[in-house]
């Protein structure tokens, strides 16, 4: 792959990455000058409200965007420059070295054929194993993740499963090729909040037994504060704070922060003012 840089420090690098849409001016700007990093098994959290740009940026990271966007700045994982590879380099790092949990994974699931297969396929997508030793895997997988019966969820189909239950197939999907990096959008939003709560204890578990990174993406401080070990919080598509997640979430320095964790605690307080460039944007 081109541009590598095999002085990183870094699981994955950001620097100066921008996203826009359109090629006429003024085009819409969905992330700006976003800069940060992750480390092998550290979670690091995404918070912020809807359209603060925190999708786009999974999206960018994946090289998943719709040819309308323009991406300026680097992406860099394992010292190669993302920005540069052409499509076929990122099929063999999507879902193998990077792989994705959605939001919602019922939506997100296939409703015509059982989650065993669904999982199956992702595997032999990235590698070389029989039918037999694959299955065997996913299996094995799904037994990890807490399912007891695992041949009778392995044939069963997603509306067969609870909400909850299928947000674990999501989650064998993500962790069947063994990657390096998950990207977990707002993998709670969809869920009641006892079910959130045991998939925040599996995740957290995961990290800590396999050192996988996630980037945890949430519009909830407390799904975050669960979570996370460092936290940037975005508005406007632009970082306006990071650091741990102690600091942020207990000593905010932001004004847009200090409204997040407010909220957070039932205390009514007024959003701070979207910028003039968004209020237009959003016209």
């Amino acid at each position: 792959m081109a541009g590598v840089d095999s002085s990183a420090d870094h699981l994955l690098e950001v620097r100066a990455l921008s996203v826009t849409y359109g090629d006429e001016f003024p085009k819409i700007t969905a992330a700006s000058d976003l800069a940060f990093s992750i480390d092998r098994g550290e979670i690091l959290g995404v918070l912020g409200e809807s359209g603060s740009g925190k999708s786009t940026l999974a999206m960018a990271l994946l090289r998943c965007l719709p040819s309308t966007a323009h991406i300026v700045g680097n992406i860099i994982y394992e010292g190669r420059e993302l920005t540069l590879a052409n499509e076929r380099e990122m099929r063999k790092i999507r879902g193998a070295r990077i792989a994705l949990i959605f939001q919602d994974p019922v939506l997100a699931l296939n409703p015509v054929i059982n989650v065993g297969t669904q999982v199956l396929e992702v595997l032999r997508a990235h590698r070389d194993f029989c039918q037999k030793e694959a299955r065997v895997m996913v299996l094995e997988t799904l037994a990890s993740l807490g399912f007891e019966d695992v041949e009778r969820i392995y044939r069963s189909f997603p509306h067969q499963l609870s909400g909850g239950q299928c947000q674990r197939i999501a989650i064998a999907q993500a962790l069947i090729c063994k990657p390096d990096l998950i990207i977990a959008d707002e993998p709670t939003a969809s869920l009641d909040a006892e079910t959130a709560l045991e998939i925040v204890k599996l995740l957290r578990r995961i990290s800590y037994e396999s050192s996988i990174a996630f980037l945890l993406i949430s519009h909830d401080p407390a799904i975050v504060r669960g979570l996370a070990d460092r936290v940037m919080v975005m508005r406007e598509g632009k970082i306006v704070e990071q650091g741990t997640t102690d600091n942020v979430l207990n000593h905010p320095s932001h004004t847009y922060t200090k409204f997040l964790v407010a909220a957070e605690r039932g205390i009514v307080v007024e959003p701070p003012q979207l910028s003039s460039a968004l209020r237009s944007s959003q016209a």
